[in-house]
């Protein structure tokens, strides 16, 4: 019998392998993505000083946004760099998290770019 592998095996795979080579520091903190089927999570995070800067997500009533489309993860995507420019944050590196950069990943990263983080 053949053992299929689970896609979120695959995908935490993947993001071990991204996050050898991405580490967020206090000059460019990390732009970290998860994703599940109905919402979408956005932190900011330290990874020197082992905190978090910034965060949004969907979940998050005064947001009243649906995280499972592209509409809901664009209003992430600002939310999350509004929070982090308060924070003195402008640059960051991004952490796609294993998953496509396509979709609501891609929404996300967009909409942070336009409201003003570089990565």
């Amino acid at each position: 019998m053949i053992n299929k592998t689970s896609k979120n095996e695959i995908r935490k795979r993947i993001h071990t392998r991204i996050r050898r080579r991405v580490r967020g520091s206090s000059e460019r903190p990390r732009l970290a993505i998860f994703r599940s089927v109905s919402h979408i999570y956005a932190q900011v995070i330290d990874d020197r000083a082992g905190h978090t800067v910034a965060a949004a997500a969907s979940t998050e009533k005064s947001v009243g946004a649906s995280g499972g489309n592209i509409a809901g993860a664009k209003q992430i995507g600002k939310l999350v760099a509004e929070r982090a420019k308060e924070k003195g944050v402008s640059k960051v590196v991004f952490d796609r998290g294993g998953y496509l950069y396509h979709g609501r990943v891609k929404a996300l990263a967009d909409a942070a770019r336009e409201a003003g983080l570089e990565f």
